[in-house]
């Protein structure tokens, strides 16, 4: 390694987090401060807390619930092919018995 070019590294360096739970680490910073740590995540709590600022999360329930809401109505590609299909069969049965006649 070369010499003066490195940082000091700081092996009891203090995280403090927003919820204020506090740890030590090893970083070239003396104190470094964050907004969410395993105490306060929801991914490690549990919890349904959204930290959303600019309202994504609300947009994207919303977009999802008129796409459900539509989806609800609309027959599918398995209904629709189905109900073709059962309409062509029974036009070519009416067609087969008049051609037997």
């Amino acid at each position: 390694m070369k010499k003066d070019i490195h940082p000091d590294y700081n092996k009891d360096a203090t995280v403090t987090c927003a919820c204020g739970n506090n740890f030590t680490v090893g970083s070239t910073k003396k104190e470094i401060r964050i907004e969410l740590c395993n105490m306060c995540h929801p991914f490690y709590t549990g919890k349904q807390k959204f930290v959303d600022t600019a309202r994504r999360v609300e947009k994207f329930q919303e977009k999802m619930g008129k796409v459900q809401a539509t989806a609800a109505v609309r027959k599918g590609k398995k209904a629709k092919k189905a109900a073709k299909t059962k309409k062509t069969d029974e036009s070519n049965k009416k067609t087969k018995k008049t051609e037997s006649k």
